[in-house]
Formats: C-alpha cells, sequence, structure tokens
C-alpha cells in the first residue's frame, strides 16, 4: 500500500498542460510517474489534459516536465498572463486535423463496410478493392494509435491505442496473408458478413472491414469526446473571457485609454453605459444600474450608487460611472471564480480514483485475456480464423475510455453550469458530501437576513407628528455611524432636507444627545430618557415592547421633558429566505437557525422564514462548536455563513457554503461559495452538486457495466471485431453525452 510522502520542504503548486493523451491509463500511468518523485503529489486529469502538481524544493517545474516527457507525452508550463486574454493563444480549430482524418476514413471506409455486408454486391475482384481503400484507413486514419502505441512499447507501457493498433494492425495483416498467400485473392471469392466470429477456412478469410472499421469508429468517438469535451469547458472558457481588455483610467482629470494589465489598486477609472466594469471597485460617481447576470447568475440589474461595491466583468447598464478600483488582476472576484472552477475540474472523487486504478491495469489484463481467448478457441478445434476474430474483438472492446471519462466531464460541466449561476464548486468531495447531508445551519445575519439594519415603522406618542419626530430623530442620527443610525437617516428621505445639529453626544450603550431647532433630542434607550428625567408615556412604553416581542430594536426619541415617538429597526429578512428554507426541508435538509442575537430577535426571524430549531446567543468562537455538537448527534451538517466568525464553522461543517457577499476567509474555508447574496443559491448549489455527483456515478456505473458485460461476448465469439469497435466508441460518446445533460440545469431562483 502506497503512502503519502511528507514533503519536505513548503509545496509549490503549479499545473502543467499535458499532451499526447488518448485514454484513462495514459493519465494514470504519467500520475504514477510523477508521484514517483521525492516530494511531489500529483493529480494527472484526462478529460481537461491537465496535471495539478504540489512539489516541495530542490524539484524544479523542468523537473515535472523531463519526467512527464520521458514517460513518452508532452508537457508545457502554464504561459504568462497576457492582456490580450486566454482565448487568443487557442489555435482557430483546434479539432481540424482530427475532423480531417475522419473524414477520410468515412469515406474510404463505408464502401469496404458495405461490400462485405452485402455479399450480392461481391464483384469479382471486390477483395482488393477494399485492400486498395481500407489500408490507408489503418495506415493513415489509425496513425494516432500506431505512434501512440510504438511510444507506449518504448517505455514498456502499453494503453488503450496498444489495444486498437494490435487489433487493427492484425485484422489488416491477417487480409494481406490471406490475399496474396492463401484463397481469399480468388477472383470471384465471396464470403457473408456475420455479427458474430463465424468465418469459413482462415486462408479464405479477409476482415478489411473490421480493419477499417474499427478504425473508423474508434476515430469518430475520439471526435465527438473531443468536441464534447470543448463543449463541457465553454463555460469556464466564457468565465475567463467576461473582463475587460481596456479601460479609461482618469488621470489629472483627463481620461486615458490603457490595457488592463496596467490598471492599479487605488486607480479612478470610469465606465460609460454599455461598458463592462474593468475590475471590482467602489464606486466614487454617478449612479446606475449594473448587468451581473454574467458572474452572480441574477437576472434583474442592481442598482448602484456611490460608496457602493461593483464587480468586475459585469455590464453597466445605464449611467456614466466613476470606480475606485480595490483588487486587480489574479486577485479579483472573477479570476478568483476561474480559478475556483479550474481547480474543481482538476479534481477527481473517490469512485473515480478507483476507475483509474482499474484503468491502470486493465491494458495489460485485457491482452493477457485476447491471447488465452486465442488459444482457448485455437484448443477447442474452432479453426485459426475463429479464434483470431474472437481474439480481436477483445482487444477493441475492452477500451477503458469511458471509465477515464466518467469524472472529468461530468465535473467539466457540472462546475461550469454552475458558474454560469454564481455557484463556485471546489470539488469532487464537495459534491459526495452533498449527498449525505441531512442537516443546514444557516448564519442569520448577512444570510437569512440582509446584514443590514433598516427603519420598519415610526410610532409618534398622542399629540405629536410622525414626520416630525422622524425628522429631528435623523437629524441627531447624522452624527452617528451606528448601523441604527444609518438605518434611521436612510429611512428619513421623505420629510426632506434635515436641520443642522449641534453639541451632539455618544452615550456608550444607551444612545446620542444633541440640539437640533433650539431643542434638546435624546434618542436611545428608555433608560437614557428616564436618567435624563424624561417621562416615556405608556403608549410609547406598550409600543417598545411590541417591537421587542417582534424580534426589532425600540429607539425612543425625546425632548421637552418627555418621550415623542418610538423608531422601530430590524435587520431585515432577505425576500427569497422563506422560500429557500421550503426548500431546502424538500431536499431533506433540517434547517437550524444560527446567531449570536438575542432569543427574541432570533425566534422572531425563524418564524417568519419557517426554521423550527434556533440556537441564540452564540459567541462568534462558539458557532464551531455548535457545529461540532451536532455532529456529535450523528448529523451530517451543511453550514452556510459570510462572515470571518464563521470561517472555522464553515471548515468544520461536512458541507460549507459561502456567501459570494462575504469575506475572502469565509469562502477559503468553504466547500460551495455563492456569488450570489441569496439563500436561494444555496438550494441552487446543493441542487447542481447532487445532480452532478449523480451524473459521476451513473457515468461510472454504465462505464463499468459495459466493460463487464461486452469481454465475455466478445471472448465468447458473439462480437464481430467492427462491431465491437462501433460498441466502445459508443460507450465514451455516450459518457460524454449523458454528462452534457447538466447543461440544461435550471435554478429555482
Amino acid at each position: 500500500m502506497s503512502t503519502s510522502r511528507p514533503l519536505t520542504a513548503a509545496p509549490h503548486l503549479i499545473e502543467l498542460a499535458i499532451g499526447g493523451m488518448t485514454c484513462a491509463s495514459c493519465a494514470a500511468r504519467i500520475e504514477k510517474k510523477l508521484n514517483r518523485m521525492d516530494g511531489v503529489q500529483a493529480t494527472v486529469n484526462y478529460a481537461t489534459e491537465k496535471a495539478t502538481v504540489s512539489y516541495a524544493d530542490p524539484i524544479t517545474p523542468d523537473d515535472l516536465v523531463a519526467t512527464v516527457e520521458k514517460t513518452g507525452y508532452q508537457a508545457s508550463l502554464p504561459p504568462p498572463p497576457t492582456s490580450t486574454g486566454p482565448a487568443a493563444a487557442e489555435p482557430a480549430d483546434p479539432l481540424h486535423a482530427l475532423r480531417t482524418r475522419l473524414w477520410v476514413s468515412v469515406a474510404l471506409s463505408v464502401p469496404v463496410i458495405v461490400l462485405a455486408m452485402v455479399p450480392a454486391w461481391q464483384f469479382t475482384y471486390w477483395q482488393w478493392l477494399s485492400l486498395t481503400l481500407a489500408a490507408p484507413v489503418v495506415v493513415y486514419g489509425g496513425l494516432p494509435f500506431h505512434r501512440a502505441a510504438l511510444v507506449n512499447l518504448r517505455h514498456g507501457a502499453a494503453t488503450m491505442d496498444t489495444l486498437v493498433s494490435l487489433g487493427t494492425l492484425a485484422a489488416l495483416g491477417w487480409s494481406v496473408w490471406a490475399l496474396f498467400l492463401g484463397t481469399a485473392g480468388t477472383p470471384g471469392m465471396t464470403h457473408p458478413f456475420s455479427f458474430d466470429i463465424g468465418r469459413t477456412d482462415g486462408a479464405g478469410n479477409i476482415y478489411l472491414e473490421a480493419a477499417a472499421g474499427v478504425t473508423t469508429f474508434i476515430l469518430a468517438g475520439r471526435y465527438f469526446e473531443a468536441r464534447a469535451k470543448r463543449t463541457a469547458g465553454a463555460a469556464l472558457r466564457a468565465l475567463l473571457e467576461l473582463g475587460a481588455r481596456d479601460v479609461s483610467v482618469l488621470r489629472d482629470g483627463v481620461e486615458t485609454r490603457i490595457p488592463i494589465d496596467q490598471l492599479a489598486v487605488g486607480d479612478r477609472f470610469v465606465v460609460r453605459p454599455g461598458e463592462k466594469i474593468a475590475t471590482d471597485g467602489t464606486v466614487e460617481e454617478g449612479s446606475s444600474a449594473v448587468d451581473a447576470s454574467l458572474v452572480t447568475g441574477e437576472s434583474v440589474p442592481v442598482e448602484v450608487a456611490a460608496g457602493d461595491t461593483v464587480i468586475g466583468g459585469c455590464v453597466n447598464a445605464g449611467g456614466r460611472l466613476v470606480v475606485t478600483a480595490t483588487r486587480v488582476g489574479a486577485d479579483t472576484q472573477l479570476a478568483q471564480m476561474a480559478r475556483l472552477v479550474e481547480q474543481a475540474q482538476s479534481g477527481k472523487a473517490a469512485a473515480q480514483r478507483l476507475a483509474d486504478r482499474i484503468s491502470g491495469v486493465f491494458v495489460p489484463i485485457v491482452i493477457a485475456l485476447a491471447v488465452g481467448t486465442l488459444g482457448w478457441w485455437l484448443g477447442n478445434g474452432a479453426g485459426p480464423a475463429a479464434a483470431f476474430t474472437a481474439a480481436v474483438a477483445v482487444l477493441i472492446i475492452a477500451c477503458p475510455c469511458a471509465l477515464g471519462l466518467a469524472t472529468p466531464t461530468a465535473l467539466l460541466v457540472g462546475t461550469g453550469r454552475g458558474a454560469q449561476l454564481g455557484i463556485l464548486i471546489k470539488g469532487p468531495e464537495a459534491l459526495e458530501s452533498t449527498r449525505r447531508v441531512d442537516t443546514v445551519v444557516l448564519d442569520k445575519t448577512g444570510t437569512v437576513t440582509t446584514g443590514r439594519m433598516s427603519l420598519l415603522a415610526v410610532t409618534a406618542a398622542e399629540g405629536e407628528r410622525r414626520d416630525e419626530v422622524l425628522r429631528l430623530a435623523a437629524a441627531l442620527e447624522t452624527g452617528s455611524e451606528h448601523p441604527v443610525a444609518r438605518a434611521v437617516v436612510a429611512g428619513a428621505t421623505e420629510v426632506g432636507a434635515l436641520p443642522p445639529v449641534t453639541g451632539f453626544a455618544n452615550v456608550a450603550g444607551l444612545g446620542v444627545t444633541g440640539a437640533v431647532d433650539g431643542r434638546q433630542v435624546l434618542l436611545g434607550r428608555a433608560r437614557l430618557l428616564r436618567e435624563a428625567g424624561l417621562v416615556v408615556p405608556d403608549d410609547i412604553a406598550r409600543a417598545a415592547t411590541d417591537a421587542e416581542a417582534a424580534g426589532r430594536t425600540g429607539v425612543l426619541v425625546g425632548w421637552d421633558g418627555r418621550a415623542r415617538g418610538l423608531l422601530a429597526v430590524a435587520d431585515q429578512v432577505k425576500p427569497t429566505s422563506g422560500e429557500a428554507v421550503r426548500r431546502l426541508r424538500a431536499l431533506g435538509l433540517k434547517p437550524v437557525l444560527l446567531t449570536g442575537d438575542n432569543a427574541t430577535v432570533a425566534r422572531a426571524v425563524a418564524a417568519e422564514v419557517g426554521v423550527d430549531e434556533v440556537i441564540a446567543e452564540v459567541l462568534p468562537t462558539e458557532k464551531v462548536e455548535v457545529v461540532a455538537r451536532l455532529q456529535g448527534e450523528g448529523r451530517v451538517v451543511a453550514m452556510v455563513g459570510d462572515g470571518v466568525n464563521d470561517a472555522a464553522a464553515l471548515a468544520r461543517a461536512d458541507l460549507g457554503l459561502a456567501m459570494g457577499t462575504g469575506t475572502d476567509v469565509a469562502i477559503e474555508a468553504s466547500d460551495l461559495t455563492l456569488v450570489r447574496d441569496d439563500l436561494l443559491a444555496a438550494v441552487d448549489a446543493i441542487r447542481l452538486a447532487r445532480s452532478t455527483l449523480g451524473t459521476i456515478k451513473g457515468n461510472l456505473f454504465w462505464a463499468f457495466a459495459y466493460n463487464v458485460a461486452a469481454l465475455p461476448l466478445a471472448a465468447g465469439g458473439l462480437l464481430n471485431p467492427m462491431i465491437a469497435g462501433a460498441a466502445m466508441a459508443f460507450s465514451s460518446v455516450f459518457v460524454v453525452a449523458n454528462s452534457l445533460r447538466l447543461r440544461r440545469f435550471r435554478p429555482v431562483s
């Protein structure tokens, strides 16, 4: 049993582009060679054609490249970033060469197959025309297989290419022998086509339709597989290309157009209507509606004004904005999203690791099985033709390609679709957790609620005007930065201009005081007013009690000896939180509300969204203990949060979901990141993760079932090699097509 070696120093992480891989066993072989190096831990992904390598000094990237090349494949270091974007380095049509080879093979092999399958059309010397057409298919069309098989032979290895090359060359070689040295070249020779291995005497048999058909079918499988893999990665490429290429920077009041890679943190830049926002920043001037659908998945444009944050890659749909850059380059949210998606696509589920191990030893076992099949049929007197046909069918049918594609293609499509919807999946381990989760812990502030205080109600004492109470209270609060003060000021837009304040003072823990319009105004707790000798009327006292019972914070306002009104403020529940909780229940999850707020406020919020279990008055450091306690009760816990104080709990939970509006440390600690500030995104994330995991498991099941069922049929003489080649190609295409169904995933929000 192999064990991972401790790294000798702090590890470095690099991603290598791998060339020359043709099947899952190639990836397994490269991975094995890299992991044999001291201080190296590598994962090679066949679908993305990349190797993610962690290595320690004194190993260098050049050493890693050299090891891959010694194994018989190509490797290259990641290219330096350019201002023209990642798409610029891609060839115009990377599938052109493969498509040309395929169409030439199709044109030549169709007549060969038709002649072999319809004895009535087998004219005099038809077999020589078949040889003329089939030989270029096997040699030119199958050249990638033969070349790869030769490289593997030089390195003492065998892959799927070895099987295909052996099978097609053997079929062609036998046919050439039978035509030139046997009786198959006799004028007027005919023989019927059979779906099994039944033939006549070996000297009169030709297998040109099998050699040409197998080559063409496998080339077709490779082409459709490559095209589907490219389609599967389209979402990530689109994400990488979202960023702006240049930007108008304000320098000494003058706009200057510069490439995006020259933009620095602190630069002020202009975004006109219809332009992309160049990078993450804070709006300094202007107001507009911003279309963030390409980044967050939200279909409705978001209104922004001075002081609001904006994300690079979003489109300015309204007015002119002046933005101060806060993050540039690889630090932007868009770049981090792309990095998370790429990391997820390079991972492997536990089931795929088992499939990779099987693929790594599968080819030598198949070659041994083919030799055994040949010997068994010969030993039973079936004749060399039948024995040879059965052995070739075993070689062709056994390719483990579908096993190698099962997980990577589903991850490519699932994570790409998630990125389009504002859901970032860190890797297959997160997918496996979603299946087992039965409890979801919801942090209240910023997750279930907006995280911002809002003014919900103004109650005026008998004989007072509501507008006057609100006007004087808001005027006094303009001198405070407290969240309650900001809520009161924001809620006072209806009362017009606010008068100035003099003598403003903050009374710690109780409220504020100051002179407004010649009156000494007090605002805060009842204790502040009573200690100052102000009377609190019964109707205001009742309003304060009612506000507290409803989970709101009641702020009293008074002057001239008595309380004149009550302002009720609260952290509002997001409009979609109730629907999200209902849908979480429908997924079989039990919601738990977790908060540091007092129990009254917590219960009020829980009742509004439909959560039965509430854990309140929890210190930030105690959140991780709550998660551990729930796990100790046998629950499998998912945690949704957004703040620094949630990071430990997110990391401790079996599945951590971080709201993308939260802090970097929370996002880093999570398994799934929700770019949208909406709890329904958590529902979509779990649904998508479960769908992706289900697709992976379905792919692996069918890939295993295909090989398990097909090998005995081939060894038993029930499959013609050409039919075996078509079936093998179909299995890979089926797995990729099944994964592509994830592109149709629709969010509930």
